[in-house]
């Protein structure tokens, strides 16, 4: 997919299925090389990245294969400890791989983890906490090397900041760690949550699911199991911004609502209307959108980073003003400048925030997308533009929107791709 092209103006309406996790089942396909059984991880979403993860796992000497809308891994023969480098730097996800390989190899070779262009993003926190469990690093040819000759072993982790990939990542090294790991600190968002319970169903010991204070008992065999990702809260997210930005009355079949608390009290506070039922979640656009004064990127349960983007959007057919402040990423805020170019009332303080006034009148331009959500968001602006709207760089929201295009034309909007 070269390009998407959006013609504006139309509301939404209809119902749509909400796909799996990529937050959650990356993690989980990193944790099958954890047993040398097989696992099936089923409703798996078809995104770039899972496909990544998956050349990743294959290279390690797993087999896999789709069955349906699931994966089997059979991670019986897993030999390599090194990765093929286009994988890894394409995708930010390759590190939980790191935790995991010490801990079923004890050792593993790996370049930086690439990504999205949304910030520093260090990996301090992964190696100083893997340090403390018995690993050893050094850097050559650009290449992080890392080794735990004797095993890992259990250890007391301190965090001020709550990182989740560095929660996943020593969650993975700690279930075959000999004795007890301590995380104080963790992340709490739900894909940790899922993590955690797919290692339970394999025969791991892990208390403290859900809160920030997790420990776990290592040094367990571990036996394959058949898990299912949940649906991705994010997609579910940005379609609720979607139907509030362009209008409608929409059905999110699956969505994970109750995961979804800040959103919805976002979209509530702009005047929308929303009703959780057992089939998924309905949402009703309001006449007129009303601005919010303040909109701040926190940790779970609080608004999340990846939606800032798609809310910023939003914003821009909201009546007032609006601060909205990222505290997560640095570089959230790239996608400012295209959607000045459509016609919005951006003015920019300094890297963590900026100021949207509405309601604006966007009309259809040619745009970049530079990272995932940033990409999602400007085919968001698409659907509310006057003509059309164009956007290349479609690479990045292949990695977490398994067919945005398929989606967004279930609910009606005029939307393809080239």
């Amino acid at each position: 997919m070269e390009a998407i092209h959006v013609h504006g103006g139309v509301s939404l309406q209809g119902s749509v299925r909400i796909h799996g996790s990529k937050n959650a089942a990356l993690p989980i396909l990193a944790a099958t090389i954890l047993t040398k059984d097989e696992s099936i991880i089923s409703n798996c979403p078809r995104i770039s990245d899972v496909y990544q993860m998956l050349q990743l796992l294959n290279a390690l000497g797993c087999k896999v294969c789709w069955e349906g809308n699931g994966i089997r891994v059979d991670a019986g023969n897993v030999t390599q400890s090194k990765m093929p480098t286009e994988a890894i730097t394409g995708m930010r996800s390759s590190l939980f791989l790191m935790g995991a390989l010490l801990g079923r190899n004890r050792e593993v070779v790996m370049e930086y983890p690439g990504g999205c262009v949304i910030g520093k993003r260090p990996i301090d926190l992964h190696l100083k906490a893997l340090e403390q469990m018995g690993a050893v690093f050094e850097e050559k040819e650009g290449r992080i090397c890392g080794k735990a000759p004797e095993g890992l072993h259990g250890a007391e982790i301190y965090w001020n900041i709550s990182s989740v990939g560095a929660t996943e990542n020593i969650i993975l090294a700690a279930v075959t760690a000999q004795g007890k790991t301590k995380i104080h600190g963790a992340a709490r968002e739900p894909e940790v949550e899922h993590l955690c319970r797919y290692l339970l169903a394999c025969g791991g010991d892990i208390e403290g699911v859900g809160t920030d204070c997790l420990c776990i008992s290592g040094g367990k065999a571990l036996r394959g199991t058949h898990y299912t990702v949940p649906a991705d809260r994010i997609v579910a997210g940005t379609y609720v911004l979607a139907c509030l930005a362009a209008g409608g009355c929409v059905l999110l079949e699956e969505a994970p609502a109750q995961q979804m608390t800040s959103v919805l009290e976002l979209a509530s506070s702009m005047g929308a209307e929303y009703q959780k039922a057992a089939n998924g979640l309905y949402v009703q656009a309001p006449e007129r959108l009303q601005g919010v004064r303040e909109l701040i990127t926190l940790p779970y349960p609080d608004f999340p980073t990846d939606l800032q983007s798609v809310a910023l959007t939003a914003m821009t057919g909201a009546d007032g003003e609006c601060l909205i402040e990222e505290t997560i990423f640095e570089n959230r805020f790239r996608v400012v400048e295209p959607l000045r170019e459509m016609g919005a009332d951006i003015r920019q303080l300094d890297a963590a925030r900026v100021i949207v006034r509405g309601p604006t009148r966007l009309e259809g331009r040619e745009v970049e997308a530079v990272e995932l959500r940033g990409g999602a968001a400007l085919v968001v602006a698409g659907l509310i533009a006057e003509g059309e709207t164009v956007v290349r760089g479609c690479r990045y929201i292949d990695r977490g929107y398994e067919n945005i295009c398929r989606d967004l034309r279930e609910l009606g909007a005029r939307i393809y791709s080239v």
